[in-house]
């Protein structure tokens, strides 16, 4: 198993693409990682390539794209569900709240957050990962 927290230093697209769906294969196979996902990095680093490689482990026809606008994307997956949030134009936890975010933590998904240390106290039992260029 992997060693968590991980930093991701990634020179393309593909790569952290790739980061992604190998991310998704360990928790695929590995019940006992947590099915939680905190996301950081700077803008424009790839967090949304992470997410697109890692959902497309488990809902592969699915279109990731930024929920910035949206705040959540849902991608059904044949065995778990991906939940994207981007929590970016969030101001605190407390707004978790205002988005039923519990809810998505009791479903039968992964939650893969971007922008996490907008909401950091709600990201303490997540698999944080690091993005940089």
């Amino acid at each position: 198993m992997s060693q968590y927290p991980k930093t991701i230093y990634s020179n393309s697209t593909e790569e952290t693409e790739a980061y992604g769906i190998t991310l998704a294969k360990e928790i695929e196979s590995n019940t006992s990682l947590p099915k939680f996902i905190a996301l950081y990095g700077d803008l424009g680093v790839g967090k949304t390539a992470f997410v697109r490689g890692f959902t497309s482990v488990f809902a592969k026809n699915a279109r990731t794209k930024s929920p910035t606008f949206s705040i959540v994307n849902e991608y059904k997956g044949e065995k778990l569900s991906i939940f994207h949030f981007d929590m970016y134009r969030l101001t605190c936890s407390d707004d978790l709240w205002d988005i039923g975010w519990e809810d998505y933590l009791e479903r039968n998904g992964v939650c893969a957050v971007e922008w996490s240390e907008n909401v950091a106290e709600a990201m303490e039992d997540a698999i944080r990962v690091r993005i940089e260029k």
